[in-house]
C-alpha cells in the first residue's frame, strides 16, 4: 500500500450558466402499484397491544417506522401510516398505542419521533374504525419515540369505565388527559414533579447533552387503570403511572380519577420501572433496570404489589450482579385467565453465556423456568436474516389474552412468537417463529439496481444490506456476509462489467476491520479486500469504473469517540486497481470528497464541492484531479442545516448510465443537467426541492435513461417521473403513499417504469405503473 502527499492543481474554467425555460404547471400523474421489498422487520419494534376483550385484534407500534395493525386470517401486519407526508415525517415514531377496552374498533397513536428543539411537536391520533382513517389532535410537546425508553410503555391508555377519558404520560412534561375521545387535551396539574435535573455545576452543552443521554430516565412510562374499582365519584377508575425515575419515589396512584395522586407506600427506589402490567386478582407485576433502555442496564429486578394492601414483594428470577453479571428487567405480561401465570423478558444480558431470555412463572413470581435454557427453539425461515443475530431488545412481551398459547415478544429487527407456550409447562420445548411479515422497518443508506443480474441490492442501516434475486421473499441466503457490516453506505457496480460490485461499510464483530467487499459474479459470492487504505478506512462513499478495473473509495473521517472531547479526523481518496490488494491517495481531490465514474469512460471520475462552487476531474482513472469551477444560475447555494436529511440523495453530483461526459447536479433547491462534463449547467424550471435523484429503463421510443426524482416541482411534493430528459414530469405516488421521509431513489434499467424508493423506517417499497 503506497500513498501520495496531498496536492492539489487548480485549473479554473469559465464556465456558462444557461437556464432553461421550459416550464409547465403542475405535473400530471399516473397510477402506480406500490409493494415493499420483503426483508421482514429490520427495526426495533418496541410495543405490542393486544385489545383485552376482542380475540385477534393487535396492533404494534416502531420507533421510526409507524404502526401497524395485525391481520388475523393471514398473520401479515398492516401498516397504518403510510399517508404521512414529508411535512409530517415527524409523526412517523409512535410513542404509544391505547385501545379502548369497550369498543374494539377506537385506536389511539401518541406520536412524535424527537424531543430535539428544532423537531415539530407530536400529536394524537384517532380511529374508529381500526386505523382505517385517522383524525389528528396536535400537542404542546414534544414525543420521542426513538429516544432511550421507547421500549418503556404504554404511555398512553382508555379508562375502561368511560372510553371518552384517556391518560398521555410524556417525557419532559408530565400528565395530561383528555375526556372528549382524545379530541382536546389538557395538562394534570396535581400530578408530581417528575423532572431530573443535572448537577448545577454543569454548563457545557456538551456535557449536558451527554449527560442527559447517559444519567436520565424518559419520563412517564405506564399509565394502568384499575377496571374493577371505580373512583368514589363514578367517574373512572384507580389509576396507576409509572415514571422513570430512581432513588425516589415512581410509582403514584389516584383514587378519585386522577384529581390527587399519591406515592404508593413502600415501593423500591432503586432503580427505574420499565413495564407494569395488572392482573385480574389485584397484583401488580413491575419490571425495573438501572436505565430506561436500549441505553446500557446494569442492573434491575422483577416486583409484585398486592394492590390491595400495599404489600411489596420481590420476585427478580435471576438476580444481577452490577459488577460480574450486569443486565436488567424490560417487559412483563401476565395471562388474562390466570393472574398466576407470567412472563419477564430480562435486557442486556449478553455477557451472561445463555444471553437474553425470557422467565415464566406459574405461582406468581414464587419459582420460575427460563424459556431458551429449557429447549426453547427459534424459528428464522420468514426472515433468514435473523438466524446471524441473536434475541435482543426484549422490551415487550406479551401473552394473547385470547389464547394462553400464543404469546409474542419485540427485538431490535422485529420480534417471535409461539403458539404452545404452555407446552413448557410439560417439559416441552416452546417454538418461536419470526411474527413481522408485513413490516417494513429498515433504513436504505443505498440503493443499486444493476444493468443486468439482481433486481435490486440494497445498502441497510444496522442489518448490513442485501441482495433481492426475488422482491417477494426475503433473501433466503439472509445479509450481506464475508464481510458482515452493521451499517452499509454505499454500494457501486461496473457499468460495462456489472457482475462487480462493490460495498462499504463498517463491520461487525465478526469481522473487525473488514469494511469494504465485493462480488465479481453480481452478488452471489463476496470477499473482503486484503487490505484497506488505512487501519480505520470505513463507511463513506465507493465508486467503480464503468469497466470495473478501477475502484475509488473516500472512507468516513475518523473518530476518537463519541463524548465530549472526542475528536474528528479526515480522510482522503483513495483508488486501487488490483480489488484493493493496494491502494493509492488520489491527488487534487479534497478530503470526504465524494466521487463518482462517469457512465461510458472508464478513465473519468468527478468529484464536487457544491457550496465552494467547485468541480474535481480526473481523465487518468482517478490518479489525479483537476480543480474547476462551478457556476450556476442564482448563484450557488448556502450550507445549512434545512437541506433535508443528510443521508439522502441532495446535494449531489449524478453520472447518466451509458452517457460519456452526462451530468446531473441534484442540489437540494434545485436541479442542474449538464451535456459537457460539467463545462455549462442548465437550471431546469419548476423542480423546486430535490431530496433524491436516479435514473432507470428509458421509456419505448426514447434512448435517454427515464429520471426519477422525490422532492417538489411546480409546488406539489411527490415522487415523480421524467421520460423526456426532464422537459415534463409526472407524479407517480398519491397522498396514501407517502411514507413520510424518503431518502433514496432509484429506477431499474431492466423494466421500465419500475422504481425502489428507499425511506427512513418503512423499508424499501418497490412501484411498477398500474397495466392498462
Amino acid at each position: 500500500m503506497s500513498l501520495y502527499k496531498y496536492l492539489v492543481i487548480s485549473v479554473v474554467i469559465s464556465l456558462v450558466s444557461i437556464v432553461n425555460t421550459n416550464s409547465q404547471s403542475q405535473p400530471g400523474s399516473i397510477s402506480y402499484n406500490w409493494k415493499s421489498v420483503q426483508i421482514v422487520g429490520g427495526g426495533f419494534v418496541d410495543g405490542i397491544v393486544f385489545h383485552p376483550t376482542e380475540k385477534g385484534v393487535c396492533y404494534c407500534r416502531t420507533d421510526m417506522g409507524g404502526a401497524y395493525r395485525r391481520n388475523p386470517q393471514t398473520l401479515c401486519w398492516e401498516p397504518l401510516l403510510d399517508w404521512l407526508s414529508y411535512d409530517d415525517l415527524n409523526l412517523m415514531g409512535i410513542e404509544s398505542i391505547a385501545l379502548d377496552p369497550t369498543n374494539p374498533d377506537k385506536v389511539y397513536l401518541s406520536c412524535g419521533t424527537y424531543t430535539l428543539p428544532h423537531v415539530p411537536n407530536g400529536a394524537v391520533l384517532r380511529s374508529n374504525d381500526r386505523g382505517e382513517t385517522f383524525e389528528r389532535t396536535d400537542m404542546p410537546f414534544k414525543m420521542g419515540a426513538n429516544e432511550d425508553g421507547r421500549g418503556n410503555g404504554e404511555k398512553m391508555a382508555v379508562d375502561p369505565n368511560n372510553g371518552e377519558i384517556l391518560f398521555l404520560g410524556t417525557r419532559n412534561d408530565g400528565l395530561w388527559r383528555s375526556t372528549d375521545g382524545a379530541l382536546s387535551w389538557s395538562r394534570v396539574e396535581s400530578f408530581p414533579d417528575i423532572s431530573e435535573n443535572p448537577p448545577a455545576n454543569m454548563k457545557n452543552q456538551d456535557s449536558l447533552r451527554w449527560w442527559s443521554r447517559m444519567n436520565q430516565g424518559c419520563g412517564v412510562v405506564f399509565v394502568l387503570f384499575d377496571s374493577k374499582s371505580a373512583s368514589p365519584n363514578n367517574t373512572g377508575s384507580i389509576i396507576y403511572v409509572g415514571v422513570s425515575l430512581k432513588n425516589r419515589y415512581n410509582i403514584f396512584r389516584s383514587t378519585d380519577a386522577g384529581i390527587t395522586w399519591q406515592t404508593v407506600p413502600g415501593q423500591p427506589l432503586k432503580y427505574r420501572p420499565t413495564h407494569a402490567v395488572l392482573a385480574n386478582d389485584g397484583d401488580m407485576y413491575i419490571t425495573y433496570g438501572s436505565s430506561p433502555g436500549p441505553s446500557r442496564m446494569t442492573d434491575g429486578a422483577v416486583w409484585k404489589l398486592n394492590t390491595s394492601t400495599d404489600e411489596w414483594t420481590e420476585i427478580t428470577p435471576d438476580k444481577p450482579d452490577p459488577q460480574n453479571r450486569p443486565f436488567g428487567y424490560a417487559a412483563v405480561s401476565v395471562d388474562a385467565k390466570n393472574p398466576q401465570s407470567i412472563i419477564v423478558s430480562s435486557y442486556h444480558r449478553y455477557e451472561i453465556s445463555n444471553g437474553e431470555d425470557i422467565f415464566r412463572s406459574l405461582d406468581g413470581g414464587k419459582s420460575w423456568k427460563q424459556v431458551f435454557l429449557n429447549g426453547g427453539i427459534l424459528d428464522s425461515a420468514l426472515a433468514p436474516y435473523t438466524s446471524r443475530t441473536g434475541i435482543h431488545w426484549l422490551f415487550d412481551i406479551e401473552i394473547d389474552p385470547a389464547n394462553p398459547n400464543h404469546a409474542m415478544f419485540t427485538t431490535g429487527f422485529g420480534g417471535y412468537e409461539t403458539f404452545n407456550l404452555t407446552d413448557m409447562d410439560k417439559s416441552k420445548p416452546t417454538i418461536w417463529s419470526v411474527m413481522t411479515t408485513g413490516i417494513e422497518e429498515t433504513v436504505a443508506l443505498d440503493l443499486l439496481s444493476p444493468p443486468q443480474g439482481a433486481p435490486l441490492i440494497s445498502a441497510i442501516g444496522d442489518y448490513s444490506g442485501f441482495v433481492h434475486w426475488n422482491l417477494e421473499k426475503p433473501a433466503p441466503e439472509g445479509n450481506f456476509d464475508n464481510p458482515r457490516f452493521g451499517n452499509t453506505n454505499s454500494l457501486a457496480c461496473a457499468e460495462k462489467n456489472p457482475e462487480i460490485i462493490v460495498r462499504t461499510g463498517r463491520a461487525t464483530n465478526f469481522n473487525p476491520g473488514k469494511n469494504i467487499g465485493y462480488s465479481t459474479d453480481g452478488g452471489k459470492i463476496w470477499q473482503p479486500t486484503e487490505t484497506l487504505p488505512f487501519p480505520q478506512s470505513s463507511l463513506g462513499w465507493v465508486t467503480v469504473s464503468a469497466d470495473g478495473k478501477t475502484w475509488i473509495w473516500s472512507p468516513d473521517p475518523v473518530r476518537s469517540g463519541w463524548g465530549p472531547g472526542s475528536t474528528v479526523q479526515p480522510s482522503a481518496v483513495y483508488l486501487t486497481t488490483d480489488k484493493g490488494a493496494n491502494w493509492l491517495q488520489c491527488k487534487g481531490i479534497p478530503d470526504n470528497t465524494r466521487v463518482l465514474s462517469d457512465g461510458i469512460n472508464s478513465n473519468t471520475f468527478y468529484g464536487m464541492n457544491l457550496f465552494e462552487g467547485k468541480l474535481f476531474i480526473s481523465r487518468d482513472g482517478g490518479i489525479s484531479f483537476l480543480e474547476h469551477k462551478i457556476e450556476l444560475p442564482g448563484g450557488l447555494p448556502k450550507q445549512s442545516e434545512n437541506r433535508g436529511d443528510r443521508r439522502g440523495g441532495q446535494d449531489q453530483l449524478y453520472a447518466t448510465p451509458n452517457r460519456e461526459g452526462d451530468l446531473w447536479l441534484a442540489a437540494f433547491e434545485g436541479l442542474y443537467h449538464s451535456y459537457d462534463g460539467g463545462t455549462t449547467f442548465t437550471k431546469l424550471n419548476g423542480v423546486e426541492q430535490v431530496h433524491a435523484f436516479g435514473f432507470g429503463k428509458s421509456a419505448p421510443g426514447m434512448d435517454y435513461s427515464a429520471l426519477y426524482l422525490i422532492g417538489t416541482i411546480n409546488g406539489l411534493h411527490g415522487i415523480f417521473r421524467s421520460d423526456d430528459i426532464a422537459k415534463t414530469w409526472t407524479r407517480i405516488n398519491d397522498d396514501q403513499h407517502q411514507w413520510g421521509l424518503l431518502l433514496q431513489i432509484t429506477g431499474d434499467p431492466k423494466i421500465f417504469g419500475r422504481v425502489y424508493i428507499g425511506t427512513h423506517g418503512r423499508g424499501i417499497i418497490y412501484g411498477d405503473p398500474v397495466k392498462k
